[in-house]
């Protein structure tokens, strides 16, 4: 995938442009679009509090979409753009979406300045859970593996 600097520049600024637009509709300062083929399939905005939905952020927003309009679970040869650093649940999305690449204007540090401490999310992953203030625990279940084992059995599955 070649695409222009020039090209980069007008879709991040429109992604910039789409969340200054939400923070005038009343919404948060994240704007997020895909791009493929040189054409935006999709934009998003913050959704969080309009949708009473944490995982409503504008990447998120932006890769439903664009898997709706595309039909496919899989966002290859597509380019996500975003106002600001994807926080870790997005670039997660973006990754487990199988973007190409991920485009963003400002980062976790501007996010910080703004009330937006994604960085603390990052800083978390880094350190080892036992230290965490959210306990995320591993609990032995008698049949744990079962899904598993049926999905592996399962011939007709399509696989991601």
């Amino acid at each position: 995938m070649t695409t222009s600097i020039s090209a980069e520049q007008e879709w991040l600024d429109e992604a910039v442009r789409i969340a200054e637009t939400n923070v005038a509709n009343g919404g948060g300062p994240f704007g997020a679009l895909i791009v493929k083929d040189g054409e935006i399939v999709s934009t998003g905005v913050n959704r969080v509090t309009a949708n009473l939905d944490p995982t409503a952020h504008a990447e998120v927003v932006a890769i439903r979409a664009a898997c709706q309009a595309l039909g496919t679970f899989k966002l290859d040869g597509c380019v996500l753009v975003s106002s600001c650093e994807p926080c870790p649940m997005c670039l997660s999305s973006a990754l487990w979406a199988r973007v190409d690449k991920v485009l963003f204007a400002a980062d976790r540090d501007d996010a910080a300045k703004a009330g937006f401490d994604d960085r603390a999310f990052y800083e978390l992953f880094d350190r080892p859970r036992d230290t965490w203030t959210v306990p995320v625990t591993r609990l032995s279940a008698k049949d744990g593996f079962a899904p598993f084992a049926a999905w592996l059995d399962k011939s007709d599955r399509t696989d991601y």
